[in-house]
């Protein structure tokens, strides 16, 4: 299952196996306009091992909170690695927001980064 947000006005989710391409080929690294895009990546725990009725829901639940960020560009939630890939339009505290309403609603996502040693 794939989530996939173009444009914060169109989302296309596909279900089932698909032939994927790399995420590099497929995630955007400039917006419409050629700005730079931000992005981030959460990981939900054990995701694929669950039914297919709570997959869709978390699925459903994580395209809910996409939709209403218009700074989101593209989103794509790998079954196969429990990963969520968003990319968005730059902007101060964007990322955590959205880390937040999602954590809101799938508790068990988890954001993925790395440890940086205080100055």
């Amino acid at each position: 299952m794939k989530i996939r947000i173009h444009t914060s006005t169109t989302l296309t989710t596909t279900l089932g196996p698909t032939p994927g391409l790399p995420l590099w080929q497929l995630a955007p690294t400039r917006d419409s306009a050629g700005q730079r895009l931000t992005d981030f990546m959460m990981l939900i725990p054990r995701l694929r091992s669950r039914p297919l009725a709570e997959i869709e829901r978390t699925s459903g639940e994580i395209q809910a909170v996409l939709a209403l960020h218009q700074d989101v560009v593209f989103a794509d939630l790998n079954l196969k690695l429990n990963l969520l890939w968003v990319s968005l339009r730059p902007r101060q505290g964007a990322i955590s927001e959205l880390v937040a309403a999602i954590r809101l609603r799938v508790p068990e996502a988890v954001l993925v980064a790395h440890y940086a040693e205080p100055l």
